[in-house]
């Protein structure tokens, strides 16, 4: 049950965390998943992440160009766009008000654990 509700917070909030993985620059969908990973989101699966690349790039919020390499297969580089990152300071804003919402609720009086 726990996994099905970190999985159910996650769906919320994924694509304003895959925007924040390329703040930095650009990136390819196995490096995002393992910062998301390091960052304490678990693993995130292809299945999971790839679609919601793909619809970042449909919104205009990122880019993707594919790049073949010397050895293995070639791989898909993501980099923000300037809307993908007006899209990021506003989306993390209105996220933030949520989550002191939500420890408001938590923490009534303003007490934490």
């Amino acid at each position: 049950m726990a996994a099905d509700r970190r999985s159910s917070w996650l769906k919320g909030v994924l694509d304003l965390l895959v925007l924040s993985c390329l703040t930095d620059g650009e990136s390819y969908g196995y490096e995002i998943a393992k910062a998301l990973d390091r960052a304490g989101l678990g693993e995130i699966k292809g299945g999971t992440l790839y679609p919601v690349l793909n619809r970042l790039e449909e919104a205009g919020f990122v880019e993707a160009e594919f790049r073949a390499a010397e050895r293995g297969p070639g791989r898909r580089y993501y980099r923000l766009t300037d809307r993908g990152r007006e899209e990021l300071a506003t989306e993390s804003g209105a996220w933030l008000g949520f989550h002191r919402a939500v420890q408001t609720m938590l923490h009534p009086g303003g007490t934490r654990s």
